[in-house]
């Protein structure tokens, strides 16, 4: 499946646009010929009860459930409310995924079809933040991180790399500043991203991980 027609909207109509886009993604879904298959190539379980069916997956460290055809998205272990935009991105996830194995080879964001028009915008949102609030102690990323399925990776100062989806591994990398250099980061996926999530999918997830770690960091001193 391909959802390459279902970007997400202009931020500019936030609300608006990620209804449709949402309400878009749940028709596709829905019409889905092979849901077992395609459970198959995103990493997910599909649970067969009472003639319903239930997809599970995790993202960022939480374990869902959407159920089919008439599609829901939920936590599994909680009444507690889905942000609209984790939604869409779930759903993207689940639609857009072709099973592709990992390559191992590192990308940067520049790298994603037409990353390099969007690489300033992707860095204020994503890079900004974390550079402000871990730049000059970057060991407290890793403390972070850990709300989410994440194990730290070989790169920079500090590095993590955060399984967002089964088959979406995202890697922070952290140079720490000092009196004479501004901290430095950098995001890295692996090449078979883009065969999961669209490059907008791709900065929203990135900015949500990012405001997550700022947040867990000013909850946690």
């Amino acid at each position: 499946m391909d959802n390459k027609a279902l970007p997400l909207p202009d931020r500019s109509n936030y609300q608006y646009g990620y209804q449709v886009a949402y309400r878009l993604a749940c028709e596709q879904l829905a019409a889905a010929k092979d849901l077992e298959k395609q459970c198959r190539k995103s990493g997910s379980q599909l649970k067969l009860a009472g003639g319903r069916k239930t997809i599970i997956l995790r993202y960022l460290g939480k374990t869902y459930q959407v159920s089919h055809p008439d599609i829901e998205v939920s936590f599994l272990d909680s009444d507690e409310t889905v942000v609209l935009k984790d939604r869409v991105l779930i759903l993207h996830y689940l639609n857009r995924a072709k099973g592709s194995p990992a390559s191992g080879q590192a990308i940067t964001y520049k790298e994603l079809p037409e990353g390099i028009n969007y690489a300033s915008n992707f860095a204020k949102r994503t890079l900004k933040p974390l550079l402000q609030n871990f730049g000059n102690q970057p060991e407290r990323l890793l403390e972070a991180a850990a709300i989410f399925d994440a194990h730290r990776a070989d790169y920079g100062d500090v590095a993590v790399t955060i399984n967002a989806f089964s088959r979406v591994p995202i890697t922070l990398v952290l140079w720490r500043g000092d009196d004479e250099l501004a901290p430095e980061g950098s995001v890295l996926f692996d090449s078979t991203i883009h065969d999961y999530l669209s490059t907008e999918d791709i900065t929203v997830l990135c900015e949500t991980i990012a405001w997550r770690l700022v947040s867990f960091l000013k909850e946690n001193g």
